[in-house]
């Protein structure tokens, strides 16, 4: 059981107290007030160390019995003394802990129970409440929010309905969580907002799409260019291994492909080489491919569409009996299948 929920209470027993060395081993050097009481340091010893220079306040009640700058694990154990013995990580900090985010410079947020006076202190921490927390509460070290929930929370934090799908499509396709176990999140858990923009994430999973980039080419090229909507993550044999086209248009008569490439892994050498190879066996099957990012698609999806237009009428695709639509950027008229 991870050392600050072991002081949820006070009335634990002094044997059953670890000893002060691995109490400061376990949480990095940090301490709550009533840890520190317990271990017989009274208030007036706290600020002859903190006087003195041998210790720091990080928090309202919790403290570094070092100086200097706290290590990310010592900002977690921190956040979570200070919001009390059933504080768990939340936001973006669990997605850091399950590894489906970068960890970046920034304040470590947490979730309380409802009812907890525990409040925001930039710029070390954000406070979140839940009703619900022992529902969402996984069993981690230190303990966080469970991923379902955590993307569940992330999707609802953001300023956009359009935002809250992209996080819905972004991170269940870094992650093996199913499209019904988040479904089944939703239904236990509502949220409070972005409900039909959450829903529409998930049935954009459902279809295939895996990127915010996805959905993007999906709706501002495809939809709105009046062009067939392609197969997602279609597979692939490479060198014995099976691999994952983003979109290609086989059953519309074209052998096109079309890659989105939306991720800062496509620099590492290893990912290099294996697109390398993905070329090269397009190029011995004749396909044809091309290959858009995030400024192409956001920035210029008619000229997107125009060229992707041409590829695939040039590899056989007929437009013929589709009905006609406009795109309300540029202005021209172009025919979607029906």
């Amino acid at each position: 059981m991870p050392t600050h929920q072991r002081w949820s209470e006070e009335s634990i027993p002094a044997e059953q107290r670890p000893s002060w060395p691995v109490l400061l081993d376990e949480q990095r050097g940090i301490v709550s007030r009533r840890q520190l009481h317990a271990y017989g340091h009274s208030m007036s010893d706290i600020r002859a160390n903190l006087a003195g220079g041998r210790w720091q306040r990080v928090l309202p009640r919790v403290y570094s019995t070092f100086t200097g700058e706290l290590s990310r694990s010592a900002k977690i154990h921190a956040a979570l003394l200070y919001g009390s013995g059933y504080a768990i990580l939340s936001h973006r900090t669990a997605a850091e802990e399950w590894k489906i985010l970068p960890i970046v410079e920034g304040p470590v947020e947490i979730t309380v129970p409802y009812t907890f006076s525990a409040i925001s202190q930039a710029p070390l921490v954000i406070v979140h409440r839940s009703r619900a927390l022992p529902h969402i509460a996984a069993g981690t070290n230190p303990p966080r929010t469970r991923i379902t929930d955590t993307i569940l929370d992330l999707a609802t934090a953001q300023r956009t309905p359009r935002q809250a799908t992209n996080v819905i499509v972004d991170l269940l396709g870094r992650t093996r969580i199913s499209v019904a176990a988040m479904q089944a999140c939703v239904l236990v858990r509502p949220p409070f907002q972005y409900r039909p923009a959450i829903g529409y994430g998930l049935a954009l999973v459902g279809g295939g799409l895996m990127s915010a980039l996805e959905v993007e080419y999906k709706e501002k090229v495809e939809d709105e260019h009046g062009l067939p909507r392609g197969n997602r993550q279609t597979p692939i044999d490479v060198d014995g291994k099976t691999l994952w086209e983003d979109v290609t248009y086989d059953p519309h008569g074209a052998a096109v492909t079309v890659r989105l490439d939306g991720r800062a892994t496509h620099a590492m050498a290893g990912v290099a080489f294996r697109d390398r190879r993905r070329d090269n066996a397009a190029e011995l099957a004749g396909r044809a491919r091309l290959v858009y990012g995030w400024q192409d698609v956001r920035n210029s999806p008619c000229e997107v569409a125009a060229e992707v237009r041409t590829i695939l009428v040039r590899e056989g695709w007929d437009p013929a009996g589709a009905r006609a639509v406009t795109c309300s950027r540029c202005g021209k008229g172009a025919r979607k299948a029906a």
